[in-house]
C-alpha cells in the first residue's frame, strides 16, 4: 500500500480506523493506513444471512453489471475481489489508505472464498473504484460530481456512493440528472449521526437514499428524511479489508452507516442482472414494494419503506408499470401498495410472501383498486428477524 500527503488526508484514516474499533497497529508499513484484523471465520455475519445471497445465485450472480463505487478507491489487493473484477483505467483507484472504498467493493462482490464465511452479494458483477476522497464525513460535492460524471463515461448502471459529501452543489445536482437520463441507478447512504445532518446526493431526487439499520432493526444514523427510500445492515458488519497485500482478509465488527447503501447496491446488480432492461425507476420501486414494512405500516423517515427483501426483490413478479410504495405525486404519503412479502423470518414465510406479492401484481394489472393503510395500521416489524443466532 502507498499511503497519501497531507494533515487532512491522514486525519481521515485515522477517523474511520477508530471508527472500525481496530486500533492501527505500530508495526505497520503503512502506519496511517486501515489495516485487515485478520481473515474472518467465525459465523456468518449477520448482515450477509439478512440478505442471503447464496439463495439467490442460482437466479442471479449480477453478472453484467458494472457498479462503481464512489469513495475512498478499493485496494486491488484483497485476495477476495477476481482477477479482472476491479477495473482500471481513467478515473480509477486501485488503492484505499482510508478502507472505507474497499470494505463497501467487499459487500458489493466479494467472491466466495473456503478460507472464509464472508461473501459478497453480486459476486459477478465487476466494480469501477473511483476516489474522489480521502476526508472522514464526506468530500467536496464537486468533486463528488466529476466522480459520477467518470462512472457514466465509463458505463457504469449502477452507481454506489460509497461516502457521501455533507454538503450540495449544482454540479451534483446535474451529474445526478445525468445518471438518470443515462439510465443509471444512484444508490447513496443517510449516513448523518448528529442532528440536523444531510447527506448528498441521498437528499437529491432520483436517488435511492438508504437508511442503516443495526441487528435489531433499529435505525443507525440520525439523519432522517422523507427523501430516505429503504434500510440495510449497517452496524457490526465484515467486509473485505485494504491492505491485504494479495491475501484474503478482513476487517469486523465494522459500524458505519454508509455501508447499507453497499448492501442496496448488490443486490440492486443482483435485480438488474435477472430484469434487464429494467429502468432505474422500476429497480426502486421492485425494491421498495418488497422490502419488509415497520410497525406503523408506512414510511419512516429514518428506515424508508421497510429493511430490504433480497429474495423477493429478485423473484417477485410485479408488472413494470407499478408504481413504488406512496403512488404517483398525486397520491397522499400515507398510501401506498401492499407489499405481501411478510416479515417472519423464515424461508417458508418469504416464499409464501412471494407468492403474494405476485398475487397483488395481478391485481393492479387487472386494475384492482391499490390498497389505502394509513400509517396507524400496524404490519409487524418482528426485530428478532435482525438478531444474530
Amino acid at each position: 500500500m502507498v499511503g497519501f500527503a497531507g494533515k487532512s488526508a491522514v486525519a481521515g484514516c485515522v477517523g474511520f480506523v477508530a471508527l472500525l474499533g481496530t486500533p492501527v497497529p505500530s508495526t505497520a508499513v503503512a502506519e496511517q493506513c486501515a489495516n485487515p484484523t485478520g481473515t474472518y471465520t467465525a459465523a456468518v455475519p449477520w448482515g450477509q444471512r439478512l440478505i442471503d445471497p447464496v439463495r439467490l445465485w442460482p437466479l442471479s450472480r449480477g453478472t453484467g453489471q458494472l457498479v462503481a463505487v464512489i469513495g475512498t478507491g478499493v485496494d486491488g489487493g484483497n485476495g477476495q475481489f477476481a482477477p479482472g473484477q476491479l477495473l482500471g483505467g481513467q478515473g480509477t483507484e486501485a488503492e484505499d489508505c482510508d478502507g472505507r472504498g474497499t470494505i463497501a467493493a467487499g459487500i458489493v462482490g466479494a467472491q466466495p472464498d473456503p478460507s472464509t464465511t464472508f461473501t459478497g452479494i453480486a459476486p459477478g458483477a465487476k466494480i469501477l473504484p473511483i476516489r474522489y476522497t480521502q476526508v472522514n464525513g464526506g468530500g467536496d460535492p464537486g468533486q463528488l460530481a466529476g466522480a459520477i460524471e467518470t462512472a457514466l463515461n465509463r458505463g457504469a448502471g449502477i452507481i454506489l456512493i460509497a461516502v457521501p459529501a455533507a454538503s450540495d452543489s449544482p454540479a451534483l445536482t446535474g451529474a445526478v440528472s445525468r445518471a438518470r437520463e443515462k439510465g443509471a441507478l444512484i444508490v447513496s447512504p443517510a449516513a448523518g449521526t448528529q442532528q440536523g445532518q444531510t447527506s448528498y446526493p441521498t437528499a437529491t431526487p432520483g436517488v435511492l437514499a438508504v437508511g442503516s439499520t443495526n441487528q435489531a432493526g433499529e435505525a443507525v444514523q440520525t439523519e432522517s428524511g422523507a427523501y430516505v427510500g429503504i434500510s440495510a445492515p449497517g452496524a457490526e458488519l465484515v467486509s473485505t479489508s485494504a491492505g491485504a497485500g494479495g491475501t484474503v482478509a478482513h476487517r469486523w465488527p465494522v459500524s458505519d452507516p454508509s455501508l447499507a447503501a453497499a448492501h442496496v447496491a448488490g443486490v440492486a446488480a443482483l435485480v438488474r442482472a435477472y430484469h434487464p432492461g429494467l429502468s432505474p425507476e422500476q429497480v426502486v420501486a421492485r425494491l421498495t414494494l418488497t422490502a419488509h414494512r415497520g410497525p406503523s405500516g408506512g414510511h419512516d423517515p429514518r428506515r424508508g419503506w421497510g429493511a430490504i427483501d433480497a429474495y423477493a426483490a429478485v423473484s417477485a413478479s410485479i408488472p413494470a408499470g407499478t408504481p413504488g410504495p406512496g403512488g404517483p405525486p398525486s397520491v397522499g404519503p400515507d398510501t401506498f401498495v401492499v407489499p405481501a412479502a411478510a416479515p417472519a423470518p423464515t424461508k417458508a414465510d418469504k416464499v409464501s410472501g412471494v407468492l403474494a406479492i405476485a398475487g397483488v401484481a395481478l391485481a393492479i394489472a387487472a386494475g384492482v383498486v391499490v390498497a389505502a393503510v394509513r400509517r396507524g395500521k400496524r404490519r409487524g416489524w418482528k426485530p428478532s428477524r435482525f438478531r444474530a443466532s
